[in-house]
């Protein structure tokens, strides 16, 4: 459907420095593929979503869509034709505040395609009715939820039949609470064979939604493959960093006067930043029980709260230094197994570590 060849992006600043954000892109793009295209930020991702249809046209190299060169005859009409293929839901949402939900996805139709009013509105309730939000049909976007609005910004994008959608981290704005509604709705897309791209920082949604997945870095495609491949056998060692990243909360905790508030709002907040808000109430319950109960004769101590993204592993790990064997008991053991996955006592360089998966 889409074949890429050394695509290149350069910014031209006013003071005669310039920037170049794409390199070299080199791709091709099937019918009914679902890309993720992950990697670390100013990579280029979203740079290039808006050059392939032509938001922020490139500098260099060639965009071929059914056959045709896109950027050589790069007019008004050839464009407008261009993004009726290729739909865009931005990370923003754009709806029009002075229209209703329901006139937002039936403007475009009535407004490019010459719909009747009739048609795009029957159309556009039925859009509404498959991402949840048919009820919110007569209300204006300023009542609507984060995740509300990008709903409907994926129905308003959807209005216009296209080939492909390109979504440009459809949920980075979005309060983490509402981020798996609008992955969702995605999701369901994915399972009707829509052409999707799609830039995301959620590496779980990834692997679960993509035929293949990009990893971009240094300005190109460091790395295309099946999510199996670039997840479970990368080959470049920058993507292995990248898919195998961990994110962490410590606290040094070096006797029963510090401030365990502090460490219960800090869970809360790093459990909603990483979508995990479930798992919160049983972390801190873990941590008061050790560190007051079994643990409660081992300061100082090191507590760490871990979050993979790739697997979605949430672990918690009390270290203690230079200590040698296990500070559990059998009782101890026999309370918290229960409650975890998986509970691990290991030596380390540093001494012994208690970790309990929940």
């Amino acid at each position: 459907m889409i074949t890429v060849s050394h695509l290149s992006k350069t910014y031209h600043n006013a003071d005669g420095s310039s920037l170049t954000v794409l390199k070299d892109i080199n791709c091709e793009i099937q019918r009914g593929e679902v890309i993720s295209i992950i990697g670390p930020s100013g990579t280029g991702k979203s740079t290039f979503l808006r050059a392939l249809n032509l938001l922020d046209p490139p500098t260099g190299g060639s965009i071929i869509v059914d056959g045709e060169d896109i950027l050589v005859n790069a007019n008004a009409n050839a464009i407008a034709k261009l993004r009726q293929k290729m739909g865009m839901v931005f990370q923003s949402f754009n709806l029009f505040e002075h229209m209703t939900v329901l006139e937002n996805v039936m403007y475009a139709p009535v407004r490019i395609l010459q719909e009747s009013k009739e048609q795009a509105r029957e159309e556009a309730l039925a859009l509404l009715k498959k991402v949840g939000l048919v009820e919110k049909a007569d209300v204006y976007p300023s009542s609507l939820s984060g995740g509300q609005k990008q709903r409907v910004a994926i129905a308003r994008a959807l209005a216009m039949h296209p080939e492909a959608i390109l979504f440009d981290e459809p949920t980075s704005a979005l309060d983490p609470t509402m981020v798996g509604e609008v992955l969702s709705v995605i999701r369901q897309l994915a399972k009707s064979g829509l052409t999707m791209l799609i830039v995301t920082h959620e590496m779980k949604f990834a692997r679960d939604v993509s035929s293949r997945i990009f990893f971009m870095n240094e300005g190109v495609i460091y790395e295309d493959g099946t999510p199996e491949q670039i997840f479970e056998q990368p080959v470049r060692s920058a993507t292995k960093a990248f898919v195998n990243r961990i994110q962490k909360l410590v606290y040094e905790i070096d006797s029963d006067e510090y401030d365990f508030l502090q460490i219960h709002t800090g869970i809360n907040q790093f459990c909603l930043k990483y979508n995990i808000t479930p798992k919160a109430d049983l972390a801190y319950s873990l941590v008061k029980e050790v560190l007051f109960t079994h643990m409660r004769n081992y300061r100082p101590l090191t507590l760490r709260l871990t979050h993979t993204e790739m697997n979605g592993v949430t672990a918690l790990d009390f270290m203690v230094e230079k200590l040698q064997q296990s500070p559990l008991s059998d009782a101890a053991r026999q309370s918290l197994r229960p409650q975890v996955t998986d509970l691990i006592e290991e030596t380390t360089a540093r001494g012994f570590r208690i970790k309990l998966v929940i």
